[in-house]
Formats: structure tokens, sequence, C-alpha cells
């Protein structure tokens, strides 16, 4: 099983009945890595260690990813909602003794840590999405290149265990062109990790967790995005914005200018990859968020 390397140790945490996988080294000003889909925290692999030389860096499995726990779904998807999903993380850094910490996310991990940000906002001190734009604006900008390029978001939404049962069938299949068709032309991910990729989405309950979390993407977590933004809520704390040039995101949207809308201190750029920055571009990912998180006092 591939994992970080040291200084990082491993523990489970207790997140109000939820075990969530965590993983925690170095020392300085705390800071939270959440992965995105299909993956889990080792995507952090290469990035995780250089930040922990002046942070404390938690990274750490969401719920229904990796070695964390998987509740069934519910019908209302309650359980998958980002809100809870943050919950979760907010627990894992109260009982490491963390109640303000900054927050990097990836992919799905970034749209907990939007939703966590907005919910928590006095716990997260600066704020780094990787390769997203808000849900709420996805789902009320769709057209065919949307479609096209975020038919899975569709696929995994669809009812009736239809994903499910396709993904059940083919698993290795699936996280492989999932995540190859998302890399930048020549670039590969290292077979161990992609091995364990594969591992994690061979289980049934993995495959309905991460299913469930699309699923309320598409529900629960677009109607507590109308609440929040009917409500005014923006976040309110330094965002940074970075994307992948060869990216979906990069070509469809503009987004340091959407996420203006949704926050009121936005920086960002392109970085030299795909989708899967911080794997393709770890040495520029280290860079970016080395000269932006909270520094350590000298």
């Amino acid at each position: 099983m591939a994992q970080l390397p040291e200084p990082f140790t491993y523990r489970d945490v207790d997140a109000d009945g939820t075990t969530i996988h965590t993983a925690v080294g170095g020392e300085g000003p705390p800071v939270l890595l959440l992965h995105g889909y299909p993956q889990s925290s080792v995507m952090w692999r290469d990035v995780a260690p250089a930040l922990a030389r002046d942070h404390t860096v938690v990274v750490t499995d969401l719920r229904g990813y990796g070695e964390s726990d998987k509740p069934a779904p519910d019908e209302a998807n309650r359980r998958y909602a980002k809100r809870e999903m943050a919950a979760d993380q907010v627990a894992v850094m109260r009982s490491l003794g963390f109640d303000r910490f900054d927050l990097v996310g990836h992919d799905r991990g970034a749209r907990v840590a939007h939703r966590l940000t907005l919910d928590h906002p006095d716990a997260v001190s600066r704020l780094a999405v990787l390769d997203i734009v808000p849900t709420r604006h996805v789902f009320t900008h769709v057209d065919r290149a949307l479609a096209h390029g975020y038919f899975h978001w569709f696929f995994l939404a669809t009812g009736g265990d239809v994903p499910e049962t396709l993904l059940a069938g083919a698993p290795e299949f699936w996280i492989r062109t999932m995540v190859e068709r998302l890399l930048a032309p020549g670039v590969t991910i290292a077979d161990d990790v992609m091995a364990d990729y594969v591992r994690y989405f061979s289980d049934p309950a993995c495959i309905a967790a991460t299913t469930a979390d699309y699923k309320a993407g598409a529900s629960s977590d677009l109607e507590d995005d109308e609440v929040s933004w009917d409500a005014g809520d923006r976040v309110a704390c330094p965002l940074l914005v970075l994307w992948g040039e060869h990216g979906f995101v990069g070509k469809a949207y503009e987004p340091v200018a959407v996420w203006q809308d949704y926050a009121t201190d936005v920086t960002g750029r392109a970085m030299p990859s795909g989708h899967f920055i911080p794997e393709e571009a770890p040495e520029q990912v280290v860079s970016e968020l080395q000269g932006w998180l909270t520094p350590r006092e000298q």
C-alpha cells in the first residue's frame, strides 16, 4: 500500500462517529490537505513532505474514500453532502488541537474545503482550491462542452444503482480511464499508486460512497450552495485558485473571475498540468503553497 513518507505517521481519528484515516507530519502552522476523486491522501505524496518543513501538515482520506469509514448512503443524499464531509474534517483538526488552520483541497476535496470555509469561517485562515470552480457555477452553466468534459458528474448521479452496478463490473477500467483521460499529454501515475486507487474502488462500499458523493453534488450540495448564495455568504479569507492549463477548468472558465463572485480576496494562476495538479506538477504546487500559506514564525 502506498503511503506518505517520513515525517508522516498515521492514525485513525474519530470524527463524531466516522473514522477518518489521517496522516500528520512536520511542525509549524497547521495546514489540512484534502484529496479528490478517484484518489486518496496519497495523492499528496510529493507535496506534503515539502510543506512539512515549515508546517504541521494534516492529510486525510475523505469520508467514503481510501482507508476512512464508508457509511452506507442515505436516500436524501445527506450522508455524503459536503457539509457532512466538511464537519468530519473540522472534527479531525480539533481532535489534533487545531481550531484554526490553512486549508488546501483538490477536486472533490476542494468542494469539501469550500463548504467547510462557508460553514466554519472562523476555522480557516487561508483557502486554496485546485482545479475547480464552485459547484453552483458548474450546474448553472451547463453546455455541450461541460456535459462531455464532466460526463461523470451526470453518470455518477444517476439513480437506480446504475453507476454502482456498472462500476462494480469493471473498477480497474473505470479508474484508469478516469485518471488517464484527465492527465496532461505524456504524464503517467506511478504504478503502485494507481494500483491503490484501483484497490479502493474494487470495494463495493467505496463505489457506493463515492457515487453518493456525486449524487449529493447534484442535490443536497446544490441546495446548500443556493442557500449560501442567497444569504450573501462568501469566502472571506484569502483564496488561492490553481488550475491545470491542459485541463477542462482552464479551458472552459476564467477561474479567478468566477471565484471573485464567491470570495472577497482571490488570486490564482494556471499550472503546467492536467487535472491532477499535485501529482503532475508537485514542485510548482509546493512553490505556490509555500509562498501563500501562513508563514512560520521566525
